[in-house]
């Protein structure tokens, strides 16, 4: 039987598991992310589930004033925001896991298991549990998106406990806070030195000139981490039920392009550049018949920023993740990233910010 490493922890979780029915359930690890989180799947009677181990906190303080990463990125720190975001994916009819018992004071969940048709799996397969074309599947994911930026920004969303979730934005601290990943951590781990007050100040008046590409067009609900790790595909569900989602709890309000880049650049498996083009057409043939407001050249130009800096960041966090958490599987990445973050450079909007990549930060494997 899995247990956790702290008594305490895991005399709660038993507590917790018989408070809902399943103290009797088999109990095994199930893989973990980047994060605190920890997961257990779970059989009773033939019945599976998955248990969310997250106590409350904030990741590790990264800043002279002593700032969580989390807290100035706004990244949820207990689960509240997943069961927020959670019922409100459930009821505008996507897939997310039933919410089967909760204890939010202790930061645990019991959720409905989706299955083990990760999308990461169905990419390395080359096609789905009963043979579907990868290009429906992601076809099928393009649509949910759309769908679920049809629907708007949501400010509040109610936790269930009689308190609210206010949903953050993509705003100007979350910006700098994700811009300083890269020099904070590829500089000194990769480079084998310092990035020079100069290059920072230099680096950001960049951004601060991108920001009205990142801000054009209506808001949308972003979920932030949809690519293959976080999206299961339902083969015995219709439509866009069949797209599951998971890992959702730091969604925060920001440009529609944001999830599109996530999914169709992800930075776990590769997305060849044809199919990236292919599915990006899908997604504005989509749009332009059902989003409002929606302006093809502004999208473009978004998207590529929001890769780009999205790109940045990542290149930061694998060695971040290598260096002070001790997980340097995350190193493999680096190539994809750096593949993709060419492909953003190479819009003419970002000519600036790739003369001073080109200069400081070279993109060579």
């Amino acid at each position: 039987m899995t247990r956790h490493p702290d008594p305490a922890r895991e005399a709660a979780i038993i507590e917790f598991l018989k408070a809902s029915g399943w103290g009797a359930a088999m109990r095994a690890d199930l893989a973990g992310d980047a994060s605190t989180r920890r997961y257990e799947r779970l059989s009773l009677d033939g019945r599976p589930a998955v248990l969310m181990d997250w106590p409350a906190g904030p990741d590790a303080p990264v800043d002279d004033a002593k700032h969580a990463y989390s807290t100035v990125a706004h990244l949820a720190e207990d689960v509240r925001p997943f069961v927020a975001v959670d019922n409100y994916l459930t009821g505008i009819g996507l897939t997310a896991p039933e919410i089967v018992a909760q204890d939010l004071d202790r930061g645990f969940l019991l959720l409905e298991d989706l299955g083990d048709h990760v999308l990461g799996g169905i990419l390395e397969r080359g096609a789905g549990p009963q043979g579907e074309p990868l290009d429906d599947i992601y076809r099928a994911c393009i649509e949910l998106l759309v769908r679920l930026q049809a629907e708007g920004a949501p400010e509040h969303l109610p936790v269930g406990d009689g308190g609210t979730h206010e949903v953050p934005h993509f705003d100007d601290g979350l910006m700098r806070a994700e811009l300083d990943v890269p020099l904070d951590w590829y500089f000194p781990v990769v480079l084998e030195r310092e990035a020079s007050r100069q290059e920072r100040e230099e680096f950001h008046a960049l951004w601060t000139a991108l920001w009205p590409l990142m801000q054009a067009g209506p808001r949308a609900l972003c979920l932030r981490d949809f690519h293959s790790p976080n999206i299961l595909w339902l083969s015995e569900q219709k439509g866009l039920k069949r797209v599951g989602l998971i890992d959702f709890q730091d969604a925060f309000l920001g440009s529609r392009a944001y999830d599109v880049v996530s999914f169709l650049q992800d930075a776990r498996k590769t997305v060849p550049a044809e199919r990236e083009e292919a599915m990006l057409d899908f997604y504005v043939a989509c749009a332009k018949a059902t989003l409002t407001g929606f302006d093809e050249q502004d999208f473009r130009a978004a998207y590529a920023a929001f890769g780009a800096e999205r790109g940045l960041r990542l290149i930061g966090l694998w060695p971040r993740l290598l260096k002070r958490d001790g997980k340097p599987h995350y190193m493999a990445h680096m190539p994809r990233t750096k593949s993709y973050l060419r492909r953003n450079l190479a819009h003419p909007a970002l000519a600036d910010l790739k003369r001073w990549t080109d200069k400081h930060l070279p993109l060579d494997d």
